[in-house]
């Protein structure tokens, strides 16, 4: 059998495969499995921030008609010894922050379990809790590294030289809040035990990685443990660990005699225990010659973790790639704090990192008096300013051009608070976007060829609504040289060949190099000795690329916002965002596109509402739901256009693709802060924008 080359799928809109399942309801997400005689579990959670529980009471809990069990740290499961404490529950009477799983209580219905479990009287002594997060504490210090292994700190030349001496110096402190993570489908799991293995439902940006972390917890090689996901509503790195949730199901399930056991987290408990983003200070100093050229940037930045879990996000790395200058330093410095865990928010690091030195690369252009495209141009690095390698790819420039031209950028006063409409303030800014192109090896594929001509596909890849379900099947047709039609993919299963989680934009890069080489394989077997009675396949692994460490590898884009401010109340609105981009190769158009918009979108709920407001009286997010935790809505979002620039990169992957998860939420903040302040004339350098901002 010999394969036919076809019209290829690679760069065509095609529309989501799963879609109409979707649209439907038919698609059955982690708490909507079907399974046999389900029993349903509800979270006891700490009320303190630190200390010990001395006593249970569970005897009013335990008479209620239906409760089939009740466990705390007691009674549960013993788990062997990890590395990871967010998994290490109900081992011991220590409480590390407020609401921490402290038991469950198990019964036939979901109603039943939430009422007997607000029966059960615990008691505490509390011990003096710390949740102050502040700048000028003394007790700050360098973490070993930041996430994921990058160095803390880098300093090259005499950075206070330069700032002395340069002709035009600004320095300024910018502060974001901490952000919650929220996706629309709550972190949920339903466990099952048979005889030594256990299968776990999972909303999971990662079979693969929960398996591996669960199975050593109770003893079990990673094939004893079966983990399926094929639909998850939204992760944005929240998902990509599991969190004490998943193993709190898993021992639930251990005590109710192999019947099913169903957990799904509310969205209250979701705020203390999926994780969120640090909050942060970060002073930018910026210093630059008479013609506009930078000859010093310092970046430091102060944020929290808990202390028993640290967590050091990367937020002023983005700095160390983004203008040139020949002397340059960025500093990360944390304060532990009795807080819930942080973890992974969708582009930690440069989400708030870019607010920062975006708005201060806004206020350097108009202390230089350049226009802020211009001052950017002007400020583009021939290499990566940190390791003095060429870029695969760099194309901030044609990004910021293209979009000022699309933008209507020429048109646009150059004096702030210039131009009313109706009562409302307009201005209009632009900030630069950066994503690197990360890699986590370990992602293998499967493909085989059917005896009736068809192709399978298998790899425990993840689709966390980005259009995985139709790229991965667009990879693997092309690479077979066979129409999208003739390929069944077969992923969110950890039964399936090992794969990389759907974070930091690797998922494409490495999935779909992994797809590429079984294909490419198979189909010169299939060319040279033709097809077996029984099928053939091939196993393709993500071996990576050979240019690793010989280039700089990002992505890049550029984003503008328009900005109306209610010259009376202070009232802000968005009509109008931009975002250009150039992230390599372009698989779907249509996903990609859906995905840079929802970056956006996630950037403008940044820019405009999201903050967790933790109240050190009790160590806790006290605005800790939808009505409270404000995020954007339908009505928040204007027009957006999303666009891309054609980029061949053939050094990042054989894909020649960048990813693009991260990328449209990095720099959107700082767009509208930099849009507000042109409006107005009141530069925001504290999120959320909110309205008193502009009154006091």
């Amino acid at each position: 059998m010999t394969t036919t080359t076809v019209t290829r799928s690679v760069g065509e809109s095609i529309s989501r495969v799963e879609g109409g399942e979707k649209v439907r309801g038919q698609a059955r997400y982690a708490f909507e499995q079907p399974v046999h005689r389900p029993a349903y579990l509800f979270p006891l959670q700490a009320r303190i921030a630190t200390g010990r529980v001395t006593s249970i009471d569970a005897r009013a809990a335990l008479a209620v008609e239906g409760v089939l069990a009740m466990f705390t740290h007691e009674n549960a499961p013993e788990l062997a010894p990890g590395d990871d404490p967010e998994l290490a529950i109900l081992q011991s009477d220590r409480i590390a922050f407020r609401g921490q799983l402290v038991g469950g209580v198990i019964a036939e219905t979901l109603e039943t379990a939430r009422h007997a479990a607000s029966l059960v009287r615990i008691e505490y002594q509390a011990e003096k809790h710390d949740t102050d997060f502040r700048a000028d504490r003394d007790d700050l210090y360098a973490p070993d590294h930041i996430n994921p292994t990058f160095a803390t700190d880098t300093d090259e030349g005499d950075v206070e030289a330069a700032l002395a001496s340069a002709a035009v110096a600004l320095d300024k402190t910018y502060t974001t809040p901490a952000e919650i993570n929220n996706p629309l489908e709550p972190h949920a799991t339903i466990a099952i035990w048979s005889d030594d293995e256990l299968t776990l439902y999972d909303s999971t940006q990662g079979v693969t990685m929960v398996q591996q972390a669960v199975a050593p917890l109770f003893g079990l090689a990673p094939e004893q443990v079966h983990v399926i996901a094929p639909h998850v509503g939204g992760g944005f790195g929240a998902k990509v660990a599991p969190h004490g949730n998943v193993v709190l199901a898993a021992m639930a399930a251990k005590l109710v005699a192999s019947r099913p056991v169903k957990l799904a987290l509310t969205r209250h408990q979701m705020f203390s225990l999926v994780g969120s983003r640090t909050p942060t200070v970060q002073r930018i100093r910026l210093g630059a010659d008479s013609e506009g050229r930078l000859v010093a940037i310092s970046h430091d930045v102060i944020e929290a973790t808990p202390r028993f879990k640290e967590f050091a996000e990367q937020t002023a790395v983005c700095t160390r790639t983004m203008y040139a200058a020949p002397d340059r330093r960025t500093t990360h410095r944390l304060v532990a704090l009795d807080i819930p865990p942080l973890t992974y928010m969708r582009a930690p690091g440069e989400a708030p990192g870019m607010f920062a030195l975006e708005s201060a690369m806004d206020e350097m252009a108009i202390a230089c008096d350049l226009d802020p495209v211009e001052f950017r141009i002007r400020n583009e690095p021939e290499s990566d300013p940190e390791t003095g390698l060429p870029y695969s790819s760099r194309n901030l420039v044609a990004c910021l051009l293209e979009g000022a031209r699309r933008f209507g950028w020429a048109h646009r006063e150059r004096t702030p608070r210039a131009r009313r409409e109706n009562g409302w303030l307009v201005g209009t800014g632009v900030a630069a976007s950066t994503y690197p192109v990360f890699r986590i090896p370990g992602s293998s594929a499967r493909v085989r060829a059917t005896p009736n001509g068809r192709f399978v596909v298998q790899i425990a890849a993840m689709d966390i609504g980005t259009g995985t379900w139709t790229a991965l099947r667009q990879v693997a047709a092309d690479e077979l040289g066979v129409p999208f039609e003739d390929v069944e993919l077969q992923i969110g299963d950890s039964a399936l060949p090992g794969a990389a989680p759907a974070g930091g934009s690797v998922g494409l890069g490495c999935w779909g190099t992994a797809i590429h080489n079984g294909a490419r394989e198979l189909r010169e077997r299939l060319e040279t000795g033709g097809l077996p009675d029984d099928g053939l396949e091939a196993i393709g692994t993500d071996t990576g690329t050979p240019y690793e460490g010989q280039y700089a590898m990002h992505s890049f884009g550029a984003q503008f916002a328009e900005v109306r401010v209610r010259e009376d109340s202070g009232e802000i609105r968005v009509p109008r965002l931009l975002g250009v981009f150039a992230a390599g190769r372009i698989i779907n158009p249509k996903t990609a596109r859906s995905q840079l918009l929802g970056g956006m979108t996630m950037g403008l709920s940044m820019a405009l509402h999201e903050a967790g407001e933790l109240d050190s009286r009790f160590g806790h997010v006290v605005n800790h739901d939808f009505a409270t935790y404000h995020i954007a809505t339908n009505a928040d979002v204007g027009t957006i256009e999303v666009d891309f620039l054609d980029e061949a990169d053939p050094y990042v992957n054989p894909l020649g693709a960048k990813g693009i998860g991260e990328l449209g939420i990095v720099g959107t903040a700082a767009a509208i802060a930099n849009a507000a302040h042109h409006a107005t004339g009141v530069r925001v350098r504290d999120l959320p924008i909110t309205l008193d901002k502009f009154l006091s």
